[in-house]
């Protein structure tokens, strides 16, 4: 599920990269302007990331979709060792899968020096300035999620504010470092690209930015604050996490049989 739902991210963002950017896309020529395609890109990739979350497979999963969350779960002591090292693996995988298949369906259209298998790349600032800002997102992201996942009143709308922030850091953080966060997603780019300059960049920053926020959390709330790894946790699905709600969906269906 994990694999699949970040393939489908990547399928999402090939395609809107393909049609907003491409020279010879009529919606590119509709909007000359970077601002305007970006901030297009950014509501696509938003929703994409509302939809993945709140579907059947994101909430069984908890939709990671990404190996730097996964790793600030298991800091947190939310995941099994195997099942970190799986979602990890499934991540690198859907992330290559969804570009192949992007590569079926555009041909050389995402091969286009605009398009560029929708690789995130730094921007004119330099490696320095797109580590540094690849480090800010991913800490703010994580931060937000740790913070509206585990406060009870607003813990539904995690998936929401989060696919909030992905449009708004690709509206106006893009410029400077691609806007990642996502080593598994910035693989699938790199690959076909051939694209290796600045990879460190995605492979060090996202983690460490969410690992950092897992640690500012753990300081402030305390790690048995956090109840469980799932953006969205109150729904019919099963839970494999060490979850501390009071009932995961399997009791709760064990509670009703007995």
């Amino acid at each position: 599920m994990e694999s699949a739902n970040l393939g489908l991210f990547m399928i999402s963002a090939c395609s809107f990269t393909v049609l907003l950017q491409h020279p010879d896309s009529l919606l590119r020529q509709m909007l000359p302007a970077d601002f305007e395609r970006r901030l297009l890109t950014g509501l696509v990739m938003g929703l994409t990331a509302i939809a993945l979350i709140y579907c059947p497979w994101g909430k069984q999963s908890g939709a990671h979709l990404n190996p730097s969350v996964t790793l600030a779960f298991f800091r947190l002591g939310k995941i099994e060792p195997w099942d970190a090292v799986f979602y990890v693996l499934g991540q690198f995988i859907g992330g290559g899968l969804g570009v192949m298949v992007s590569t079926v369906l555009w041909g050389h259209a995402i091969m286009h020096q605009k398009v560029r298998y929708a690789a995130t790349l730094p921007g004119t600032n330099g490696t320095d300035v797109a580590f540094l800002a690849e480090l800010v997102i991913s800490f703010l992201m994580m931060t937000v999620v740790l913070n509206v996942s585990n406060t009870p009143k607003i813990a539904r709308f995690t998936g929401a504010i989060t696919g909030a922030l992905v449009a708004t850091y690709i509206t106006l953080e893009s410029p400077l470092s691609g806007m990642s966060m996502n080593p598994a997603r910035s693989l699938a780019s790199a690959l076909p690209g051939q694209l290796w300059k600045a990879l460190w960049i995605y492979f060090t920053a996202p983690p460490l930015g969410m690992l950092l926020a897992a640690e500012v959390y753990c300081h402030l709330r305390g790690k048995a604050s956090v109840r469980c790894a799932k953006l969205h946790h109150h729904n019919d699905k099963r839970c494999i996490f060490r979850c501390n709600y009071k009932f995961s969906p399997i009791q709760l269906t064990f509670k009703e049989t007995i």
